[in-house]
């Protein structure tokens, strides 16, 4: 098929056309149908509670410098092209989607998958899968919003998914770094995904179109966060990066879960994107995260996990493959869950944070300006490797709590930001859910049961009448009590025995922001600045 050729034809990128000489064409089939269909083609193995356990080979995560945005009239000076934003042609793009459907036609099989994302019915948008392999449409089952037969019978898709994870493209000829990529077309509302089999792909092209189309077209702030619901209707958002706890501090048995991972904040209420959870898997245990445990049942799906050797049961500890391991469920498969996944405007907020520095509070308030600041700056810290001679954690800074997935400049959401909380008065707490009594490896894990009980009595209004005081060049407000939280461990500085280390890398976590916010000052207000750390 030449090039020329193909892009005479009018209806070119309408992608049913392509499939029509496929041997064999599924769709919208069942979890039980897509299990034999797995099982069949050893794409993957059964575990012993039922679900299904695959491989995604090369790629175990997702490949953030392969992942291309087309870069035309619409999104030239919309997109704040970044490293993570990377921009490609009309004409590369048009060569990898001719790669694409040569690849296609050639197939026998192929599975097609009718979904929206979006619970909310005046936002949401219909998306059409095309997948080469059957385990990838068992994830778009699972991940996004599963139509009712009224809804299929007149189905039209606004975007098209086209996952090939077989197909090697050429870099010299598709204008690509390596031979996966994973591009987004806003103009012709199509996203290619090929050369990796990491199922995560398909969500987070997903999400990206959403991150750009929702605040550009209906203003709705969209969000990389987790959101339940108490029993009287009251929702919270849970942002953070990996490893701060977002998923175990939003799985609330007190509360509804939402979602555990993106939604978008409209002017009558959040809602969920997705029909599903992705949860990762590293070291689960039933006593530490009951709900995702229970999750892992017929019609789950697990990624890069191993068992038990000479059995069928899964060892969540081995990272043998990857630490990246993933399962991915329906919402309904977590009791109590709310659906439709839709909710109030949220009274709270959590921006949770690994400081493994071990300078930050375990909680404190946030005025809108800081709320601001902290949402753009994004910050965890990871602690180091086993590497010798390694012995300080690494900072992370992912603007928005998702840097990766959001296309537009991070001031844009955080003006949006803004004028939720100021309208609907939502508090902002920051959650240090990382080390107290010094940094990683002389100081010690906040217990998970204090972070609980802080959150807690945030979401019940404890901390609303206390006594608050200040942490030096953050200016946070910390509580002097908390109900079950012990007092002194409230005020980070209580617990390091050298003051003067304390104040020394307080300082220095201080300078890491700053110099990190450098890049996003052209994009916000003076005041926003002004509420990031002081130099002194």
């Amino acid at each position: 098929m030449k090039i020329s050729t193909v892009l005479s034809r009018d209806n070119h990128y309408e992608l049913k056309k392509h499939v029509q000489h496929i041997k064999n064409v599924y769709e919208q089939l069942s979890p039980t149908q897509l299990r034999e269909a797995i099982l069949k083609r050893k794409e993957g193995v059964e575990a012993d509670s039922g679900a299904l356990v695959i491989e995604t080979g090369k790629f175990t995560g997702r490949s953030p410098k392969d992942k291309f945005i087309v870069e035309d009239e619409m999104t030239r000076e919309t997109v704040n092209w970044n490293d993570f934003n990377i921009p490609i042609s009309p004409a590369h793009f048009d060569k990898i989607f001719e790669t694409a459907v040569e690849h296609l036609e050639k197939l026998d099989e192929v599975w097609i998958r009718n979904s929206f994302a979006g619970a909310k019915q005046e936002y949401r948008i219909g998306i059409r899968t095309y997948c080469s392999q059957a385990f990838g449409d068992l994830f778009a089952y699972n991940m996004l919003i599963r139509p009712t037969e009224e809804e299929l019978a007149d189905f039209k898709p606004d975007w098209k998914v086209l996952w090939l994870p077989e197909l090697n493209l050429s870099k010299e000829v598709c204008g690509t770094r390596q031979e996966n990529a994973a591009v987004i077309n806003f103009d012709k509302r199509i996203v290619v995904i090929a050369g990796t089999a990491y199922t995560g792909e398909i969500k987070k092209g997903v999400f990206t179109i959403l991150n750009y189309l929702l605040p550009m077209q209906h203003n709705v702030l969209s969000m990389h966060c987790a959101a339940n619901m108490g029993k009287d209707g009251d929702t919270a958002l849970f942002f953070g990066l990996s490893g701060t706890g977002k998923t175990t501090l939003s799985a609330d048995p007190d509360r509804g879960l939402i979602g555990d991972d993106e939604h978008g904040w409209a002017d009558d209420g959040i809602f969920n994107f997705e029909g599903g959870c992705y949860a990762k898997t590293i070291d689960l245990s039933e006593k530490k995260e009951p709900q995702i445990y229970a999750a892992i049942k017929e019609g789950a799906l697990l990624e890069n996990v191993k068992f038990f050797e000479g059995t069928n049961k899964v060892d969540f500890s081995n990272k043998d493959i990857t630490e990246n391991t993933r399962v991915s469920y329906p919402l309904h498969y977590i009791p109590g869950a709310v659906i439709p996944s839709v909710g109030k405007s949220p009274e709270n907020i959590f921006f949770l944070t690994c400081d493994a520095f071990g300078v930050l509070p375990p909680i404190s308030r946030l005025s809108v300006e800081q709320a601001m600041y902290q949402f753009i700056s994004g910050y965890t810290a990871k602690v180091a490797g086993t590497e010798t001679g390694i012995t300080e954690p690494k900072s992370t800074f992912s603007a928005c709590f998702g840097a990766p997935f959001i296309p537009l400049h991070p001031g844009k959401y955080a003006e949006m930001l803004k004028e939720r909380l100021i309208k609907h008065k939502t508090k902002v707490w920051l959650v240090n859910t990382g080390w107290t009594g010094g940094s990683y490896g002389t100081g010690s894990r906040i217990k998970l049961e204090y972070t609980r009980a802080l959150i807690k009595a945030a979401l019940r209004g404890d901390l609303d009448n206390v006594q608050y005081t200040n942490l030096p060049l953050f200016n946070l407000s910390m509580p002097v009590e908390c109900p079950g939280v012990p007092s002194e461990i409230l005020n980070p500085e209580n617990t390091w025995e050298d003051k003067a280390a304390y104040r020394e890398k307080l300082s220095f976590l201080a300078g890491l922001f700053r110099n990190n916010f450098k890049k996003y000052e052209e994009g916000v207000e003076a005041s926003v600045i002004q509420a990031g750390p002081s130099e002194a």
